[in-house]
């Protein structure tokens, strides 16, 4: 039996992997790229819409990002800062694409949420922070864009309060908001941060640290703002909850921090105090028990996220991997459970966006890309352990627009097939088709109508094929859970409609919600359940 050995339990001590998650435009590219910035992955960063530099965001690799300015798939960054090695993984923040992020939030040990100051808690992060709630993960909260007119600091910390149902301790307190906003005071430290100018964020800049009882903090702030301050402290100090380390990794308190991610005030300090608050990466769930990375000597990983054609000139596809015990080299053997083969791990590499670097080794926490010929799919297990164990399988979300899909050259029928398989691969997209048809007639499933315009875009530049969309009114979809059901024999109603995946389960479609009761009423023991399988 291999032992686990010291330096891959000291690599993998060292290791905090964490996921972005926020409201589209709460600033969360920014504040991914600042956090690189202290690390040193990257000498200036560039305005994430290219206003003040005419740079794309560092972790935005797809032309469609680059030109609407939004994140539209999962980035995984990897930084060495203050003796730690540390894995971002910037989630899209577009609500189309809360599939994806549910899935990184799966290769994530705790969450980032970037809340806007003066928006509060908007309808994407609430469906996000429902994600994190079911998998029970630690969230710090860093409320952004204090550079700009704020709310008040106690509405706040309410919205998340109310609007999350998560307790929240702010770590430290905001000193006025817009041109007022001065820096934070540390509630632990009894101490005043002051910033100083960082040339619109492109550099570090200094931070200045002055006691709240020195007499000069006084001349440093704005008329009423000690007075201000005080008051809201105290307020705080007496009403608030008590910061609960236990409580902030089961999720069910909230670390609070104040910045702006833009002119980098308040940045590094969250990242110094996230990083002593979160652990190393954590115990998972199998079908064999809980595999501990501090236990288990032998290298095992999951699929979390598929992409192809990272590399217009290659026509690759990446199959990414969340390491959860023992230690990764290049070109290693490894079972493949799903596929029921080895395989040999080739090609590995990490990512900064679309800059790759091939790397010899990783540890448990570690986020790889590997070479996929067309094996993998998302939620497989991969170990080199004889005990064979398989992770949990990641839940398929229920699309919920629908839509036919045709190629306009019927010439093109190959690239057509082969381009809409490689990116349901993905999960991105669903496909499904008629029930008693082939492949002639295609039926995509999207969790969000922006996933069509990505699948039109992609489909015409990565494999030169157009096609046309006819949009169906279905809105609810149910996987048969029965085994070997004649679906001939299922009386439906008049809104609804049989279909099959591509690995021939059978599946029904309605228009209305009622129509799904109505079918179980009409059909006795029949199970039908809103998430597919991966």
């Amino acid at each position: 039996m291999a032992e686990l050995t010291n330096e891959i339990k000291e690599q993998i001590k060292k290791r905090r992997t964490f996921a972005i998650i926020s409201h589209p435009d709460a600033g969360k590219t920014t504040l991914t790229e600042k956090f690189l910035l202290y690390g040193g992955a990257i000498n200036q960063a560039g305005s994430v819409k290219g206003k003040a530099t005419a740079k794309h965001a560092v972790s935005d690799w797809m032309e469609i990002e680059k030109e609407r300015g939004i994140s539209v798939t999962s980035s995984v960054l990897q930084f060495n800062y203050d003796g730690y090695c540390i894995n971002i993984l910037d989630t899209p923040g577009h609500q189309d694409f809360s599939e994806d992020t549910y899935r990184t939030l799966m290769a994530a040990d705790s969450a980032v949420m970037v809340i806007d100051a003066s928006k509060g808690v908007e309808a994407q992060t609430r469906k996000l922070f429902k994600v994190c709630t079911m998998r029970h993960i630690p969230i710090f909260t860093f409320i952004n864009k204090m550079d700009r007119e704020a709310m008040d600091t106690f509405e706040l910390l309410d919205d998340i309060e109310n609007e999350l149902g998560i307790a929240t301790c702010p770590v430290n307190w905001p000193i006025g908001s817009g041109k007022r906003f001065k820096g934070v005071y540390d509630r632990n430290e009894k101490e005043i941060e002051l910033f100083s100018d960082t040339r619109k964020g492109t550099t570090q800049g200094t931070v200045r640290k002055i006691s709240l009882d020195d007499p000069e903090v006084e001349t440093l702030l704005e008329e009423g703002q000690m007075k201000q301050l005080l008051e809201e402290i105290e307020l705080q100090d007496g009403a608030g909850a008590e910061f609960d380390m236990e409580l902030v990794s089961k999720g069910e308190l909230s670390p609070v921090f104040f910045g702006s991610a833009l002119t980098n005030f308040g940045v590094e300090t969250f990242l110094q105090h996230f990083l002593d608050m979160t652990t190393s990466p954590l115990p998972r769930k199998s079908d064999q028990g809980i595999i501990d990375p501090m236990e288990e000597p032998d290298f095992s990983a999951f699929v979390f996220k598929i992409q192809a054609n990272m590399n217009k000139a290659h026509r690759d596809r990446i199959a990414f991997m969340r390491i959860c015990s023992g230690a990764f080299e290049a070109g290693m053997e490894v079972w493949h459970i799903q596929g029921g083969k080895k395989v040999r791990l080739s090609q590995p590499q990490q990512l900064m966006a679309s800059e790759r670097k091939i790397i010899e080794n990783a540890y448990g926490g570690d986020i790889i890309g590997v070479f996929d010929p067309g094996i993998f799919s998302i939620g497989d297990t991969l170990t080199a352990s004889s005990k064979k164990f398989a992770y949990e399988g990641i839940p398929t979300f229920a699309p919920e627009h629908f839509a036919r899909v045709r190629q306009v050259d019927t010439m093109k029928r190959k690239q057509f097939i082969k381009g809409i398989n490689q990116i349901a691969q993905e999960g991105a997209i669903q496909i499904f088709q008629e029930y008693n048809t082939g492949m002639e007639e295609i039926i995509v499933g999207v969790v969000g109508v922006l996933q069509f315009d990505v699948l039109k875009y992609r489909l015409e530049n990565e494999y030169n094929v157009e096609i046309r969309l006819d949009t169906l009114p279905y809105e609810h979809i149910r996987w048969i859970e029965n085994e070997d059901i004649d679906l001939d024999k299922i009386k439906g109603t008049s809104d609804m409609k049989k279909i099959k995946d591509l690995k021939d389960r059978p599946l029904l479609l309605f228009v209305n919600d009622w129509s799904i009761r109505m079918v179980l009423d009409r059909n006795e023991g029949l199970e039908l359940s809103e998430f597919g399988r991966s």
